[in-house]
């Protein structure tokens, strides 16, 4: 790996570090939550998320003041770099204001548009998720290990997965997924990020979501490909920073869903 992309690695580690000593206090303690949603849809931040993001941003700035930056809650810096940081500070609000660990904070880089970097970590349980270089780790209980997805060759196979079964799905996604699910061996629901890390490491076997924004789904892309698995729109076609995502640990599994969900998507 070159000694560019390597140092921004360790710099990675840093924010992630940073972040999680700065989130990790208002877990399961009674704070404020403001809905940002427009009507008829909730979408909570809190004073963690906003922190956790202002602090990120921060040390990206001290460090790296040529770097383009885009977070869910703060927007868009351009950069005069190759490289732009994409920063979900708690990919997972609802599960975090609700007490439970489905969440974890996204941070990306990319380089001239395409994902090069990602972390997923979970500042609670002391996990993360990482993919560089075309290789994917977990770091947990002072270890490294590497990921792997598993093998599955078909739904009738396959554990399947999304945040929500109809929030973010359109009448006609809904069907899709629901034929999809139906065809599954097992479907879970409200994993938010933590299914792609449970993806990387082979306990799922397919996700598919819609309206991901880029924070999202860029940070998880090098994690997911550098465990074996595969990230594209629901056509099947490359993701391009969010809509409509599907990411499998088998080639296989994922042809079969394309071919259900590109009718909806």
């Amino acid at each position: 790996m070159e000694i560019e992309l390597a140092n921004r690695l360790a710099f990675a580690h840093r924010l992630a570090d940073e972040a999680g000593e700065v989130i990790r206090p208002f877990f399961r303690k009674r704070i404020d939550v403001t809905d940002k949603g427009g009507r008829g849809f909730y979408d909570p931040v809190t004073e963690a998320d906003r922190r956790a993001e202002k602090t990120i941003r921060t040390l990206i700035i001290s460090h790296y003041p040529e770097d383009g930056i885009l977070g869910e809650e703060l927007g868009d810096v351009a950069g005069t770099s190759a490289y732009r940081w994409l920063i979900d500070p708690i990919d997972g609000t609802r599960a975090f204001i609700s007490g439970q660990t489905l969440w974890g904070t996204l941070l990306g880089l990319e380089r001239a548009g395409k994902p090069v970097l990602g972390i997923l970590d979970q500042p609670v349980l002391h996990e993360r998720f990482v993919g560089f270089g075309g290789k994917a780790e977990f770091r947990a209980n002072g270890g490294v290990q590497p990921l792997q997805t598993r093998k599955c060759a078909s739904l009738e196979e396959a554990a399947i997965s999304t945040t929500h079964p109809w929030s973010y799905f359109t009448e006609a996604q809904r069907k899709a997924f629901a034929r999809l699910s139906g065809e599954a061996r097992m479907t879970r629901f409200g994993g938010d990020c933590y299914a792609y890390g449970l993806l990387a490491m082979g306990f799922i076997d397919l996700i598919a979501e819609a309206q991901l924004k880029p924070w999202d789904v860029q940070p998880l892309i090098p994690i997911i490909e550098g465990a074996g698995g595969i990230v594209t729109d629901w056509r099947g076609e490359p993701s391009k920073g969010g809509g409509n995502v599907i990411a499998a640990g088998d080639a296989r599994v994922h042809a079969q869903a394309v071919a259900i969900l590109s009718q909806a998507g």
